[in-house]
């Protein structure tokens, strides 16, 4: 941008302006801190070539999963990210597109973003799905808080305690002064108890929001529960894994309502933890009360197809109190990403990838259990990708020791669910991993007791 030149006169105007007599009193806060605290910065001056030199020993200080086997999860995994993914979202085409609130100029974007939502919507089995949101929490509470408002006469949202914590507090954020109660439903060993959930589904509860898989890795029985909220004829909100649905069956298959997840697996780096990207589906009939945006396809008045935001019912396009949410956006890139990477593995490609997770987990949960050194939490439970095992020793104890020898070897439980125990650790395995990998990973946790 062009220099704009900063005349004396002009300061002068400013400073009677604001009251001042000169630029210094601007400061005049500030300067109070001013030798309380002390700066190491060297005397002599650095060239542009030994900076670059010492931030990158700065940063080679850091742990990066290039380097060691990542079997750590939680709510953020390190699946493997064709380069195309990196390619095709990094052309200047969409990194500096801008929202599409015009479509005549962003046909592109708007393109991107309804072949994600015709992903999303077959992936999940669901007949519509909006432009992403920011993450899996907020969909997820998203989620509970437009069921909740189906019926005004029941006021409580049933939310399964082995839900990620970090979601939970999502969800107790969102119903913050709002008419609607949660209560939780407590989890037997890691898992909800079907007979505990049918006793709960009061006259006043709405909605039930469970995870597939829950906090522990663990796979519900989504069949038993869909029947169950059929017959209480209470609303169903789960959250899912998006890369598990190539070979265990979506809730949809079992009356779900709303089906929504975190969509980092699909193609998205774990980036320190964000961006990360929603996605949010549901039945046609909620299509006016979903959060978002949704993308449509149509035709101009020359008969050429082209593409628009056919409902955008936030803030922004409507007044307020009309507004199907107040703290929602589509995450575009990210969700570009997604859409590229679910492109490249097509059907069968997910297939593939969950049954070699599946494959590979398991193999390095039968092999620690074998051992004889750590224990099971819930020996009957089906897991996809992640599992918990408890250690002899405090699981922060044990991951800090792990590092050590070169592998990332979990999340202590208790990160994901309060409720979990100090000695319990969450192992995750993707496809990424060797067998190589997870024979050595094996063998120095065991030989650690």
């Amino acid at each position: 941008m062009d220099y704009t030149l900063l005349t004396d006169q002009d300061k002068e105007k400013m400073l009677a302006f604001l009251n001042i007599d000169c630029v210094e009193e601007l400061f005049t806060d500030i300067a109070k801190t001013q030798g309380k605290c002390e700066i190491n910065l060297p005397s002599d001056g650095k060239s542009e070539n030994e900076l670059i030199k010492m931030f990158r020993g700065f940063a080679e200080k850091n742990i990066d999963i290039s380097k060691m086997p990542n079997f750590m999860g939680g709510g953020a995994y390190d699946h493997f990210i064709p380069s195309v993914v990196d390619s095709i979202s990094s052309r200047s085409d969409f990194n500096t597109a801008y929202t599409p609130y015009q479509p005549e100029v962003s046909q592109g974007t708007l393109q991107a973003i309804y072949e994600f939502q015709s992903f999303i919507s077959h992936l999940t089995g669901m007949e519509v799905s909006n432009a992403s949101m920011y993450d899996g929490a907020s969909a997820m509470a998203e989620g509970c808080l437009m069921m909740l408002r189906q019926n005004r006469k029941k006021k409580k949202l049933l939310l399964a305690s082995n839900v990620n914590s970090l979601w939970k507090q999502v969800v107790y954020t969102y119903l913050t002064g709002t008419e609607y109660e949660i209560i939780e439903l407590p989890a037997d060993d890691g898992m909800i108890s079907s007979d505990v959930l049918e006793k709960m589904l009061d006259d006043e509860i709405s909605v039930f929001a469970y995870s597939q898989p829950n906090a522990f890795g663990y796979l519900e029985d989504s069949e038993k529960i869909g029947e169950i909220l059929k017959e209480k004829g209470v609303y169903h909100v789960a959250s899912v894994d998006p890369l598990m649905l190539g070979v265990i069956e979506t809730p949809a298959t079992y009356g779900a309502d709303v089906i929504v997840g975190e969509g980092q697996s699909l193609g998205n780096y774990l980036n320190y933890g964000g961006p990360y990207l929603g996605f949010f589906a549901t039945t046609k009939k909620n299509i006016r009360k979903m959060p978002g945006r949704v993308v449509g396809r149509t035709v101009d008045s020359k008969g050429r197809s082209g593409f628009v935001l056919t409902y955008q019912t936030r803030e922004q396009h409507i007044r307020r109190e009309k507004a199907t949410s107040n703290i929602c956006s589509n995450q575009a890139l990210c969700a570009l990403r997604a859409c590229v990477y679910m492109s490249l593995l097509g059907k069968d490609g997910l297939v593939s990838i969950g049954k070699n997770v599946i494959q590979k987990s398991h193999y390095m949960y039968d092999k620690l259990i074998e051992s004889g050194k750590v224990e099971p939490v819930n020996s009957e439970a089906s897991f996809f990708k992640e599992f918990p095992v408890r250690l002899p020793i405090a699981a922060s104890a044990f991951t800090s020791i792990m590092r050590q020898k070169g592998i990332l070897a979990g999340v202590p439980a208790w990160f994901v669910c309060a409720d979990s125990d100090k000695n319990t650790v969450l192992i995750t395995v993707t496809e990424k991993r060797t067998k190589e990998e997870i024979d050595d990973a094996v063998l120095k946790i065991t030989s650690l007791f």
